[in-house]
């Protein structure tokens, strides 16, 4: 098992360096190649695919299992998540699967009320103490060797994607697309551990302090419904209610109807019952 203890000060070079030097090139990179709408749209594009690919599958499929697919597309997937530099595909989803057991309480990583909001946002990623895959936590997905492959040489992605990048279409659209979104990624990805275990309503009472926020579902693709998802987490529907926008799952029965996914779940009614129920009382 992965050790979990608090340690702020167990941080390395090699982890925070590139970190710190991409928030900086994104910053100099702007101020550099200026801007122009096809650079806005190039940076958009770029995060809205490799966020869609965090949302649906290192969250929905492969820590939670909320539907099913084929093996070729579990490997887009689990790819175009890669090329976010959020470190493995199976590194990610057993950390998910553990915080998800202990929310938090004490063993939570990456607890806001625990420990600390900066540390809930990013150092608990950059801490040298979690980068081991727990594969025991992540058996399902551990026994196909192109994921271990890519979870082993995780930085290959999204190096292999830049360069292409770079190569293709040169250094503006690298700043954009590259550096400028996947700093806008890195954030709008860890506010979901942050920002929506402090600021927001909660409708169900759970053993956490997870909260709902429509500003941060719409920056996360649904992600921001997040008192939701820990009151049931194993659907892929996260904003329960048709007022609750949740453009990751609009997307998943899409490509159910192209055949891509299937055995989607959904919110079984009982639950949907309960948070009526809960709305009602505190709108009374």
């Amino acid at each position: 098992m992965v050790e979990v203890e608090y340690d702020p000060e167990t941080f390395s070079p090699m982890g925070v360096i590139p970190f710190t030097l991409v928030h900086i090139g994104a910053v100099v990179g702007v101020w550099m190649v200026g801007w122009s709408p096809g650079l806005v749209a190039a940076a958009v594009f770029s995060y809205s695919i490799r966020m869609w690919a965090i949302t649906v599958g290192f969250h929905r499929y492969f820590s939670h299992r909320s539907f099913k697919t084929s093996r070729t597309f579990q490997f887009i997937l689990a790819f175009i998540g890669m090329c976010s530099a959020q470190k493995g595909v199976l590194w990610w989803a057993a950390h998910h699967r553990h915080h998800h057991r202990h929310a938090d309480h004490e063993p939570d990583i990456h607890s806001p009320t625990l420990r600390g909001f900066l540390w809930s946002h990013m150092g608990w990623f950059l801490c040298t103490r979690y980068d081991d895959t727990d594969f025991e936590q992540i058996k399902d997905f551990a026994k196909y060797p192109e994921l271990r492959w890519m979870n082993r040489w995780e930085m290959v992605p999204s190096i292999a994607v830049g360069a292409l990048v770079w190569a293709i279409w040169g250094w503006p659209v690298f700043v954009w697309a590259g550096l400028v979104a996947t700093t806008v990624l890195w954030h709008g990805t860890f506010v979901i551990n942050s920002l929506c275990h402090v600021f927001g309503k909660r409708r169900f009472a759970t053993t956490d302090t997870s909260k709902n926020s429509l500003i941060l579902a719409l920056i996360t693709f649904g992600e921001g419904w997040h008192n939701n998802h820990h009151f049931f987490p194993s659907s892929a529907r996260q904003g329960f209610y048709w007022w609750e926008i949740d453009l990751s799952y609009y997307s998943l029965k899409v490509l159910e109807k192209l055949g891509i996914v299937w055995d989607i779940r959904g919110v079984p009614e009982s639950v949907l019952a309960r948070g009526r129920e809960a709305d009602a009382q505190a709108t009374a």
